[in-house]
């Protein structure tokens, strides 16, 4: 990876980590418990309940990937960063710009 590339995609492990800690910031209010005493329908206190469980996977799903993110973040500067965990080869660049927290090259991802 040359040090322009590294700059572009530090830029959008950047945008993406804000975007992530925004995204999770809304989760959190959108996983709030329900109250009972709330004057819901019964089908509609069901559809909130339901909303409520969708947040929180989106809510997990959030958190990993800005772990995911930060880590890619902190090693940028390595000598093995942009290499797949599993096979060593280099991930193209263009994966890494479009999937900033991947580890894997296409080949080993697709056969997790």
């Amino acid at each position: 990876m040359t040090t322009e590339e590294k700059e572009q995609f530090k830029d959008k492990l950047e945008t993406a980590i804000v975007e992530t800690e925004q995204s999770i910031e809304q989760l959190i209010i959108d996983t709030q418990p329900i109250s009972p005493e709330n004057s819901l329908g019964r089908i509609t206190r069901m559809d909130a309940i339901n909303n409520k469980s969708v947040a929180e996977a989106a809510l997990r799903a959030a958190r990993r990937k800005m772990a995911k993110l930060k880590t890619s973040l902190s090693k940028l500067e390595d000598p093995d960063f942009g290499k797949c965990s599993n096979c060593s080869s280099t991930i193209p660049v263009q994966r890494l710009m479009f999937m900033p927290e991947s580890t894997y090259c296409v080949s080993c991802a697709s056969r997790r």
